[in-house]
């Protein structure tokens, strides 16, 4: 079976606790990204939901992980926590014109995280997905969204996104509903419901699940079990899939990725 790259990795990689939990004791901070990406395929960044970047940093970013890694990036919390998502038009143009590009090929998806207490609404959120560029200054963009109340799971969503090209973010989470079904070109999956008493924050049995999972996806599958709303069956192609270890037992995350690595690696 062919099947695309499977990346699997953590959200950040600055956080206290993993000072000596995963990186070396006494290693320096200013290279704790290129320690990171020595060890996980992705990393999922969150400061960019917060704040703007320059251009330099995006490019210092690139020249310290090694060819084939790839960041995705959260878009700022002012293109999506609005009332009126047909409106950022401006925020969008803002975040993605700051320098990402200067990512190059190191540039995933950019995820679309939204409030857990923003409802569906069909026209406004159609809208918003026609404000999302497929490319920026000659570098190609993906999108996937990740949407937390109830009133999303409807096939009307699915299909907007579908038609879009974007992503529905499936995430394994015990506080907001999940929608599995296929929209892109790519799947992206956030493992959420990480438990600090097992050392890779899912037990060993979860993890082969999970290792099941993500080959199936990048081989143009769709695993069984999951929350689908669309009963539609996807292109069966191959599709770049994207697993982050992102939740509360922050400190088993890198241990999750790295034993999900391993066992897609077998």
């Amino acid at each position: 079976m062919t099947t695309s790259a499977i990346r699997i990795g953590i959200g950040g990689w600055t956080y206290e606790p993993w000072r000596g939990s995963f990186f070396p004791e006494k290693w320096p901070q200013k290279r704790e990204l290129e320690y990171a990406a020595s060890k996980l395929t992705a990393i999922e960044v969150n400061g960019t939901y917060y704040s703007g970047f320059k251009p330099a940093t995006f490019a210092g970013w690139a020249a310290a992980v090694p060819d084939g890694f790839v960041f995705t990036l959260k878009a700022s919390r002012f293109c999506t926590n609005r009332k009126v998502l047909a409106e950022a038009g401006e925020s969008v143009a803002r975040f993605v014109g700051q320098g990402i590009v200067e990512l190059g090929d190191r540039l995933g998806p950019i995820l679309w995280q939204f409030m857990a207490t923003k409802k569906f609404d069909a026209a406004d959120f159609g809208a918003f997905l026609k404000l999302l560029p497929s490319s920026h200054d000659g570098v190609a963009l993906r999108h996937a969204v990740q949407v937390r109340h109830e009133s999303f799971a409807v096939p009307e969503f699915v299909a907007l996104c579908r038609a879009a090209g974007v992503a529905i973010v499936y995430a394994d989470s015990a506080d907001y509903p999940a929608i599995a079904d296929v929209t892109g070109d790519f799947v992206y999956a956030r493992l959420e419901n990480a438990v600090e008493d097992e050392p890779a924050g899912y037990t060993s049995a979860d993890l082969d699940r999970w290792a099941a999972a993500a080959k199936l996806w990048a081989g143009g599958g769709v695993p069984e079990g999951l929350p689908y709303v669309d009963g539609a069956s996807p292109a069966n192609h191959p599709r770049e899939t994207f697993v982050f270890f992102i939740n509360g037992a922050k400190v088993r995350a890198p241990a999750g990725a790295m034993a999900l690595i391993d066992r897609v690696g077998r």
